[in-house]
């Protein structure tokens, strides 16, 4: 007979326990209940779950169980949402099983019924090892749907409320899979495990003509997603009645061959055509642009001649003026980590830094030798990156640096969002440093032509493995449906072997290509 782990024992011990009848009685179980109640509640006058529909549900939380061995508890089908007591709830095994069912009440209540709801939220669970879901009906979540039939894909950018999904930032792209509705819930089962699996970064699956799902690690996670959902998609609704464009950064005008209503009128002709259709209308098959910047938006001897001077010759400044900040003691803790792995690798250049009971002035200088070292050798490394775009963000702020780009960038940028492309950047430089190069340019802000910023935080930009990463991010059906654009080979290399299609930009000051390179180069945008 095989040996049981002694991990293997206590699972199986918590699991046990969980279900004994003393622990269905227990307070961890009875506050869960009454909280799904204080929900229905509070959901109900929102509009979420009036009508007897929508539902939630939550994990019994109990620091002594493991979460996937924690019991889960389920608010009932067909009734009054906001006349709930806990003892109308279900409590359920980790898989499912009911454990504990309501009693039956007097006419004109009907008999107890689990969830209807209860195989996908089983899913959420398995799938997204969540702590809790919700379901809503809310009007908005249901509407949204609807203004683009054909639309697979809700995206929105540049609202603020995007903060309160997980993972998310202002300046992201939030991109949220609609499903169809079917006649009964469970059958939307399978296409939802199929939205989860394809949109590995999303907290929430839209149901056509119905509402939505939306789980987070806790209730508290799940609750304020769901208020930000809901935000965002009444947001766009209204822009949308107005006819602004919720999807691009600046919200303005939906370009006039879409239409109010997203251009319907041309969906016979586009499809003939072969054209893809996004969230708001038609669009060419590209449907993304990916830019490298140092040789493809930006010349190379503006990073070098310009950048990386400032930043050398700023650092001490910088690090003396912010060293108690919490932001500064983030970007000394990463250069810390870096060095200790750098000495340890014997890297030309690394020093020793000293601990903080050494004094500010010693950690200082230990630091800047550090840093100089680090942009003489140009590492692509997150802890360099991340301390220059705070440098070079004070600079721009004080008007000491302007962001330069090639005279045909504005231009393309322009005529790809009027065409409904959505432009990212994709650079070794922090994701601040690429946003405040963009906003402050002799052309203006840039910003309102971009839709996200991608950095090495997602991974080395000559793996292929990062440009799997961002496709995920971008949500499209083929990566052949995004063009990336860098002036270095073995990106180029590594961006084809995802699947994206790539041109390899060709600017004064750039390294030369192999000969036999094979790929499309360009001299300007204008090309593209």
């Amino acid at each position: 007979m095989a040996a049981v782990s002694a991990e293997a024992k206590a699972a199986n011990g918590a699991k046990m326990a969980t279900t004994s009848q003393a622990y269905l009685e227990s307070n961890p179980v009875r506050e869960t209940t009454a909280l799904i109640s204080e929900l229905c509640r509070q959901f109900y006058t929102l509009g979420w779950v009036s009508g007897t529909g929508g539902s939630i549900t939550i994990k019994v939380h109990d620091e002594s169980v493991p979460k996937s061995n924690q019991l889960i508890v389920m608010s009932p089908s067909g009734v009054q949402k906001e006349r709930m007591v806990p003892e109308d709830m279900y409590v359920m095994s980790p898989t499912g099983s009911i454990l504990c069912s309501p009693l039956s009440k007097p006419y004109p209540h009907k008999p107890p019924k689990c969830s209807d709801c209860a195989p996908l939220f089983l899913k959420a669970y398995e799938m997204r090892n969540a702590g809790a879901v919700i379901h809503s009906h809310g009007m908005e979540s249901c509407l949204v749907t609807m203004i683009n039939p054909l639309a697979k894909e809700f995206r929105i950018t540049h609202m603020e409320m995007i903060k309160g999904i997980q993972g998310h930032g202002y300046y992201d792209e939030l991109v949220v899979p609609i499903i169809e509705n079917t006649a009964y819930e469970r059958e939307l089962t399978d296409s939802l495990a199929e939205a989860i699996k394809a949109y590995p970064k999303t907290t929430a699956v839209l149901v056509r003509n119905h509402g939505i799902y939306i789980w987070g690690d806790s209730w508290i996670s799940a609750k304020t997603q769901a208020e930000c959902y809901h935000y965002l998609f009444d947001a766009a609704i209204k822009l949308h009645q107005m006819g602004l464009d919720w999807s691009t950064p600046n919200h303005g005008p939906i370009p006039s061959s879409r239409g109010l209503l997203g251009g319907h009128q041309n969906e016979n002709m586009s499809a003939k055509a072969g054209s893809l259709i996004s969230n708001n209308g038609i669009v060419p098959s590209r449907r993304c642009i990916v830019l490298d910047i140092e040789g493809t938006t930006t010349p190379i001897s503006f990073v070098t001649e310009v950048l990386f001077p400032y930043a050398r010759e700023n650092v001490g400044r910088h690090l003396d003026a912010t060293y108690y900040t919490a932001e500064t003691q983030d970007d000394i803790k990463l250069l810390r980590s870096q060095v200790e792995n750098d000495l340890q690798q014997g890297i030309v250049g690394s020093a020793y830094i000293p601990s903080d009971d050494a004094g500010k002035e010693a950690v200082v200088a230990a630091l800047v030798s550090n840093v100089e070292a680090m942009i003489k050798a140009d590492r692509k490394i997150t802890a360099l990156k991340q301390l220059q775009g705070h440098i070079w963000r004070t600079g721009f702020q004080n008007n000491e640096l302007k962001g330069m780009v090639f005279d045909d960038v504005p231009v393309a940028l322009e005529k790809w969002h009027a065409m409904g492309i959505k432009v990212y950047i994709y650079s070794s430089g922090s994701r601040l440093a690429q946003r405040v190069l963009f906003g402050n340019t002799s052309y203006g802000d840039l910003r309102k032509y971009l839709s996200g910023f991608f950095d090495t935080t997602v991974g080395n930009k000559q793996e292929t493995r990062s440009y799997a990463e961002i496709l995920e991010s971008l949500g499209v059906d083929k990566p052949s449906e995004v063009l990336f654009v860098t002036d270095i080979y073995q990106e180029a290399v590594a961006a084809k072997a995802a699947g994206l299609e790539v041109i390899i930009s060709v600017r004064p000051g750039n390294g030369p290509l192999p000969e036999d390179h094979r790929f499309k180069t360009v001299n300007s945008f204008s090309e593209i």
